[in-house]
């Protein structure tokens, strides 16, 4: 199984209200994430088998403007198990109830995220003095875990940064630019 981490795109500031923030939905930086995330999905042939969105919705948007532009025709399912307070166990019984799908998108919140993350790739949480590097999941930043046979392997960690880099580079004429006085 492969299993995409999604951390949320930019949704602004959190709000003082919990009950607001709860329904804080992405702005317009978030949304040109999310497009440029999936322009560069497409570009690397990816597609998903099932997508699971926290029900906050700044993930659930995350997670479908992300899907819709791959290609996703299913509808997301809605998980408790990636919302905020979620605990590693509900987010491990998730991906065994999921582990008949092959490509799996998972979209959820910080500091849970990387905590699963860290949890699966046997990063425990005294990775500063262990000496293992700590993983870091900025807002819209993808990682691509290979579970196969109870191990995982990061495969790769896509910074939003990266994503734009590319997006701008895979979006530029191959023509060259010539003056015309």
């Amino acid at each position: 199984m492969n299993l995409f981490i999604l951390r949320h795109a930019s949704a602004g500031s959190p709000r003082a209200n919990p009950l607001l923030d709860l329904k804080r939905p992405i702005d317009k930086d978030g949304k040109t994430q999310c497009l440029q995330l999936a322009h560069v999905l497409n570009a690397l042939n990816l597609n998903f088998d099932l997508v699971v969105s926290s029900p906050l919705k700044r993930a659930q948007q995350t997670a479908q403007l992300v899907a819709t532009e791959t290609g996703y025709e299913q509808k997301l399912l809605i998980s408790n198990a990636l919302a905020p307070a979620a605990t590693f166990a509900q987010f491990q019984r998730l991906l065994r109830d999921s582990s008949t799908s092959e490509n799996i998108l998972v979209v959820g919140h910080n500091p849970n995220l990387t905590q699963f993350l860290g949890q699966l790739l046997g990063v425990g949480a005294n990775a500063e003095t262990s000496g293992t590097p700590r993983v870091r999941l900025r807002k819209g930043s993808l990682a691509r875990v290979n579970l196969q046979r109870g191990s995982a392997v990061l495969q790769s960690l896509i910074d939003p940064r990266v994503v734009r880099a590319l997006y701008t580079t895979s979006i530029k004429s191959s023509r060259r630019k010539t003056s015309r006085k």
